[in-house]
């Protein structure tokens, strides 16, 4: 068994490569994505008795360098070009984090005899998560103390559950378009989806800007931690993405390359952790519960959005793609517009896929709180 942690940081970080070299080259993980498949990775190394089950590797990953993830992913993103997604997919996409987060209560409700000391925490890390993506599922899970058995079970459960989400709006805007007022068309379709991706995910990494970016990660951290200690009442996290996304939108600091892949390496290091920390007796006890209460809160986010935006008078195609945004993230949405050839839906999924990441962790933690009292 591994458990000198020097060599604990080469598994866990050749386990991660490997993950998205499987992501690039091999069709069946490509849909499978590397997130999850670092989460099996290391679910395999620690079963099999490869890896020890706990280390101050472990602790090192999970504590400072995913906080330090949490403010570059943050810092990433820039709140006023949201403005370009246009009115009507702000509200489409403001009325889907709505929905999300009745369901995930209504969910929290149904399932508290089968969660009973966590119903609560799932409640809220299934509104981050379906408020913006992965990111808000990491920051609300720790913020909320879900266990590492959960946290892998809820992932799996997530994973599926967006991908059939996919599957819902790729054919609902076919079926419903009847029911809903036509489409206009933008005059600009979204051309600059390319240059807009590429300026994110991929510029080139400077030294001067890596040590500027580390520099104010932690301190953007340690003026959390002194903050919580002024407001008791307000989690770490909360701070931590106030400051980042305030940060995010100095012009001087939103020039500096790298907080993007920085953050998703960090994060995707953090996912093997979880992966070694999972138990697959536990899983498996409490994988089907957390699949259908995953199910709950999609089926009923589905069928809010829909309703409501029906109400709003909302198109169909808009409103799919603001809700894969939410259920997705940014990515996914994208890819949604691009595959039903919604060209000019492209850009504005994407803008307020990011935007979930701002506002994923507030709504995340407000479920979560809210249903630990009503619980």
């Amino acid at each position: 068994m591994i458990d000198d942690p020097r060599a604990l940081a080469c598994v866990i970080t050749a386990a991660t490569a490997l993950a998205f070299w499987l992501e690039r080259h091999v069709p069946w993980a490509g849909k499978i994505g590397a997130s999850l498949l670092v989460i099996l990775i290391g679910a395999l190394l620690s079963n099999f008795g490869v890896v020890a089950h706990t280390s101050p590797v472990y602790d090192a990953i999970s504590g400072p360098l995913t906080s330090l993830a949490i403010v570059w992913l943050l810092l990433a993103i820039d709140l006023r070009s949201v403005r370009a997604a246009g009115p009507r997919m702000i509200v489409a996409f403001a009325v889907a984090v709505f929905a999300t987060a009745v369901g995930a209560a209504t969910a929290a409700l149904v399932w508290q005899d089968a969660f009973p000391n966590d119903a609560w925490r799932l409640a809220g890390v299934m509104t981050g998560t379906y408020s913006g993506g992965g990111l808000n599922f990491v920051s609300v899970g720790r913020a909320v103390g879900l266990s590492d058995s959960l946290f892998a079970a809820a992932a799996a459960a997530d994973n599926l559950m967006t991908g059939m989400w996919m599957g819902a709006t790729l054919v609902l805007p076919i079926w419903l378009r009847h029911l809903y007022p036509a489409r206009k068309l933008a005059r600009d379709p979204a051309a600059s989806v390319d240059t807009f991706t590429t300026s994110l995910l991929a510029s080139p990494l400077r030294i001067f800007d890596v040590l500027v970016l580390l520099a104010l990660g932690f301190a953007v951290i340690l003026l959390a931690e002194a903050m919580r200690h002024v407001v008791p009442s307000v989690p770490t996290v909360l701070w931590i993405t106030t400051f980042a996304l305030g940060a995010g939108q100095v012009p001087g600091l939103r020039k500096l390359a790298g907080a993007l892949p920085l953050g998703l390496l960090c994060l995707n290091l953090f996912f093997v952790v979880i992966g070694i920390g999972s138990r697959v007796a536990e899983i498996a006890r409490v994988g089907i519960e957390v699949f259908w209460f995953t199910a709950l809160v999609v089926g009923i986010h589905g069928l809010i959005t829909f309703t409501l935006a029906r109400a709003l008078r909302l198109d169909a195609e808009t409103t799919a793609v603001a809700s894969q945004a939410a259920v997705g993230g940014p990515s996914t949405a994208m890819a949604l517009a691009t595959a039903r050839g919604w060209g000019d839906l492209a850009l504005p999924g994407l803008l307020v896929g990011l935007a979930g990441y701002a506002v994923g962790n507030y709504a995340g933690l407000a479920i979560a709180h809210l249903m630990r009292k009503v619980l």
